[in-house]
């Protein structure tokens, strides 16, 4: 039960009144000084009285919003109005049955409601005041006139007068450069603006004035005193109210309308049937699908991604401290040993002359070419304003949920970091972009090789994930472009074993008796005209370099390989220079989600090169 009535107490029935919390609300714009002292006389007295609400004190005037018991706020009211600043305060009052109103506060602000335009002073002059009434006939007789809604836009879903034109913001702060989008032609229609309860129109009238809009006017005391006046006539809906009430109807009653916990939109009740109304959690205003929340996170990650290597990570100079641990081999050589021994493809001069410029170091301090170094030293080699190869940053991110991220890696591009690459690498470049996550590859790919990688966001995740690598449950399907085999073959399965140890320039080679089991399998998809073919490869077993090695073993080594190259010789280990590339793409890995425990897949696009029409 809500009863509507100007301050008079002998309005409203003594037995109603006796049981129902009485609302008011009123504000004043005058100028008001002691401010401190004003906010403990109110504070003290609210508490006394048992009110509760909020009371904004500020220099330009005062606004109100109480409620309690009918001699509480009385005492309140003459309180105020035995001050010659509020003698002649106007107050709206209405009846419910609950105290709408969580706690008392008495806040010092710069403004009775934010607006933040110099030169607007409502103490000094408003537009012209329009009574509710008179708004009535003029709307009952068809006046040409147009009603500006100046509150947010969800308060105006709630309802609205007929016919009104919504200003179209979400905080009263964006009103004036929501006016410069009126059209043109408005400034010389007369137009009535509404708010609540006429507060915001003290402010916006003026300012439309300021504007340039010619014949401006304000609804006297707002909806609500509309409500008081005239009931709901050429209004539809309801009114939103900024207490527990949420919404009042014409008969100034509360009405079924809630508000969302979570994104403090109210809902009719036909919002409340919806399917999307879980609360306090998700409503129909903020309810996202699974897939649109999806989306909405990789276009943000795609945006993060492209801030982070924009310029590349790398190409900016920094001093980096790249770790060496000492291993058991090396236990009481000296330093110059284990570097040369451990890294001979540095050169011991070259290493002579690091150690010399105090950039080999142990627990930040330089160590000589002589120092004898123990078994698990973690020394540490210092690179200072250091600058990396450029790389192909272009990451798609294929899926993300709240295990696993899945990305199509371009090529060249490490994954890890290691030799002249550390911030150039996938994982230093997805970990700047998924921050505070900390993403682990489950596998790893060759810089050069292109496709699909899959990357845990927990150790707990990671720890399902990489044990289907390492037993070779996980399904990994590859596409390669090869000179053309010399045989002629539609399927073949190569089980030559390969070398345990590197050769001199980094690679594997072919070793039956001592290496390690290997096993692909190759299906021919294609033979193009000039002398390639597209195989199909699935590895059954994951050594080190595995499909290329086998592809060159076979004498149809990978197009654009630096390393395994045609005629059985070796190249190098390089990374290939961006824009070139090797033919060799991760197509589709397939294995048991981590948690979901279910078997999923996920597929890269095809390159370019794995495109052309087949001649078959």
């Amino acid at each position: 039960m809500t009863i509507s009535t100007s301050h008079n107490s002998s309005a409203i029935d003594d037995h109603a009144s006796e049981a129902a919390v009485v609302n008011i609300a009123a504000y004043r714009f005058v100028t008001l000084d002691d401010l401190e002292r004003r906010r403990a006389e109110l504070k003290q007295l609210c508490e006394r009285e048992s009110l509760k609400g909020t009371i904004l004190l500020t220099p330009e005037g005062i606004n109100l919003f109480i409620a309690g018991s009918r001699a509480g706020i009385d005492h309140l009211l003459n309180f105020l109005k035995g001050q010659p600043e509020f003698a002649d305060l106007e107050v709206k009052e209405s009846l419910s049955e609950d105290q709408p109103f969580e706690r008392m506060l008495v806040k010092i602000k710069e403004e009775i409601i934010a607006f933040g335009v110099d030169g607007i002073d409502p103490r000094k002059r408003t537009s012209a005041k329009l009574p509710p009434k008179q708004l009535k006939e003029w709307l009952d007789a068809g006046k040409e006139v147009l009603l500006l809604d100046t509150r947010n836009d969800y308060e105006v879903r709630v309802g609205t007068f007929e016919k009104a034109v919504p200003i179209g913001v979400n905080h009263f702060r964006d009103f004036p450069t929501a006016v410069e989008n009126l059209p043109e032609e408005t400034r010389d229609i007369p137009i009535v603006m509404f708010c609540t309860g006429g507060i915001r129109c003290e402010k916006a009238g003026p300012f439309m004035e300021q504007a340039g809009f010619r014949e401006i006017y304000q609804l006297d005391g707002g909806i609500l005193k509309y409500f008081e006046d005239c009931g709901g006539d050429h209004y539809q809906g309801e009114c939103f109210v900024f207490d527990k009430r949420v919404a009042l109807d014409p008969n100034l009653k509360e009405t079924d309308t809630t508000q969302c916990y979570a994104c403090l939109a109210p809902l009719t009740p036909e919002d409340q049937k919806s399917p999307q109304y879980d609360p306090p959690h998700t409503c129909p205003h903020c309810f996202e699908s699974p897939e649109s929340i999806a989306q909405r996170q990789r276009d943000e990650r795609i945006l993060k991604l492209k801030e982070v290597v924009s310029p590349l990570p790398g190409s900016v100079p920094y001093d980096n401290f790249r770790p060496m641990n000492v291993p058991q081999q090396f236990d009481g050589q000296t330093l110059l040993e284990f570097l040369t021994g451990q890294h001979p493809h540095y050169g011991e001069e070259a290493w002579i002359e690091t150690c010399n410029a105090g950039r080999i170091r142990y627990r930040g301090r330089p160590m000589a070419t002589d120092t004898i170094v123990r078994a698990g030293y973690q020394l540490a080699h210092f690179q200072p304003a250091m600058t990396e190869p450029d790389v192909n940053a272009d990451i798609e991110i294929l899926h993300e949920d709240e295990d696993i991220v899945v990305v199509h890696k371009p090529a060249p591009l490490p994954i890890h970091p290691s030799g002249r690459f550390h911030r150039n690498t996938l994982e230093w470049i997805l970990n700047e972009a998924f921050h505070p996550l900390k993403l682990r590859p489950a596998h790893r790919l060759d810089a050069n090789t292109t496709g699909v990688v899959v990357f845990g966001k927990t150790r707990s995740v990671s720890r399902e994930l990489q044990p289907q690598f390492e037993e070779g449950t996980v399904k990994k399907t590859y596409l390669a472009r090869v000179l053309r085999p010399a045989e002629d073959w539609q399927q073949l399965t190569c089980e030559a074993a390969i070398s345990r140890e590197t050769t001199e320039c980094g690679g594997r080679e072919i070793d039956e008796e001592n290496g390690l089991r290997a096993v692909t399998h190759l299906t021919r998809l294609a033979d193009f005209e000039d002398g390639t073919t597209l195989l199909e490869v699935v590895p059954e077993t994951g050594r080190t370099n595995q499909i290329r090695v086998h592809l060159w073993h076979l004498g149809c080594p990978i197009m654009g390989d630096p390393l395994y190259l045609p005629n059985s010789k070796l190249g190098s280990t390089q990374t290939i220079p961006v824009g070139d590339q090797m033919c060799l793409h991760a197509s589709e890995l397939a294995f048991t989600h981590p948690t979901l425990k279910a078997p999923v897949s996920f597929v890269a696009p095809r390159p370019e090169w794995a495109e052309p029409a087949f001649t078959f």
